[in-house]
């Protein structure tokens, strides 16, 4: 009878040639080739694309750049922006602490001209609007004005002329409405003559 053959330790008997060849091949192919192209080509291929920024392609419209695009934090409005003067410095909108300065100037010095003419300050109001309208009309001062270092314009950056002078002190009479300033520090007055106050 032809003898078993038997393995190099001698416990049992040898595996065939087919067993011990085909399971070492299949895993030595199958696992290796698996971990190697799933994992790495998942993770070159999403990780990077979800940390990279959302930009538009090159010939996408001008609309999908703006949707994608992150506005500018750093940029803010300024008073004067719009009519292209600077942020600060000569030319720039004067702010409302100089304006009201002038304006408690102009006033006092009304008083003191008024109770000098007619020993009353009852003519204070009438005397504060001549100042006020034909200074303002003619060189875009007033005495307060010239003191605190600043002027009224147009926005063209032209003389207030009479007609618009007129129409500004009116309504810097009524007080209230020269408050109610927009952005540029316009009150309704401003608005109106269509004037801006800068610095000089």
């Amino acid at each position: 009878m032809a003898k078993k053959p038997r393995n190099r330790r001698g416990t049992g008997p040898a595996r065939p040639a087919s067993q011990a060849s085909a399971r070492p091949a299949s895993q030595a192919s199958a696992r290796p080739a698996s971990q190697a192209s799933a994992r790495p080509a998942s993770q070159a291929s999403a990780r990077p694309a979800s940390q990279a920024p959302a930009r538009a392609p090159a010939g996408a419209p001008a609309g999908t750049a703006q949707l994608t695009d992150r506005p500018d934090a750093g940029k803010s409005y300024y008073p004067g922006q719009g009519f292209g003067l600077p942020a600060q410095g000569p030319g720039s909108v004067a702010a409302m602490p100089r304006r009201l300065l002038a304006l408690l100037i102009d006033w006092l010095l009304s008083m003191l001209v008024a109770y000098w003419l007619t020993h009353s300050q009852f003519w204070t109001i009438a005397v504060f609007a001549v100042e006020v309208y034909v200074l303002t009309a003619t060189t875009g001062f007033t005495v307060g004005k010239r003191l605190v270092g600043i002027r009224t314009i147009r926005t063209n950056g032209g003389l207030v002329g009479f007609w618009w002078a007129l129409v500004r002190t009116v309504i810097l009479l009524t007080v209230v409405p020269p408050l109610l300033t927009d952005r540029d520090l316009r009150g309704m007055h401003d608005r109106a003559a269509d004037t801006i106050v800068i610095r000089i």
